[in-house]
Order: C-alpha cells, then structure tokens, then sequence
C-alpha cells in the first residue's frame, strides 16, 4: 500500500472516535452488512463517521491491507480496528458491544 493512502486512512481514523469504512454511506447503506453495522450502531445511538469505500478505490482497497482485514465494513473505535459485520453483531447480541463503547467513553456508561 502506498504510504498517501496508509496516511489518509490514519488521519480519518484518529480524526474521529468511531469511523465504520462501508459500502455506501450511513443513509444509503449498498450491502446487507454494511447496512447491519449502521443499523446497530444507529440503535445505540453511537455517533459515527461513515467512510465509503465505493467512492475511492485505493481507499477501498487500502483498508483491507492497513488492517490485514479482507472484508467489508470495518468498525474503528479511538483508532482500534474493533471487526466486521459478523464480529460486531455477535459483540452486539451478547452486549460485549455496549461494554466496549462504554469503556472507550464513546457510549454514555
């Protein structure tokens, strides 16, 4: 990957406590998963910057590699990759989720 785009992945992840890399954005979701993620995301009330991937290729492609991570959406909180659909729902339904964001104080305790 080259360092332009490792850089500008960085600066969107520390510029925000919680950034959701996803296809389409948070009001038009375009997959099934990227959809779910906002969806839980929105019912917690957890605000959140929507990155869509399907507007920059390298940016879209860039992601998978800074994270070493092959799908997306990909979910950031405080600069940490937290996972993917799979991951966040499961995190979500045994209320793992709510803890975390608690603990990074991205979600009222």
């Amino acid at each position: 990957m080259n360092g332009v785009i490792k850089e500008r992945i960085q600066q969107q992840i520390d510029g925000h406590d919680v950034v959701l890399y996803m296809k389409g954005e948070a009001a038009f979701p375009q997959c099934g998963f990227s959809a779910a993620v906002v969806q839980i995301l929105s019912q917690m009330g957890v605000p959140f910057k929507d990155e869509n991937v399907l507007l920059d290729n390298e940016i879209r492609e860039g992601i998978k590699e800074f994270t070493d991570w092959p799908t997306i959406p990909q979910l950031y909180v405080k600069g940490e990759f937290v996972g993917g659909c799979d991951i966040i729902r499961e995190m979500y339904e045994t209320g793992e989720l709510e803890q975390f964001l608690k603990e990074k104080g991205v979600m009222a305790a």
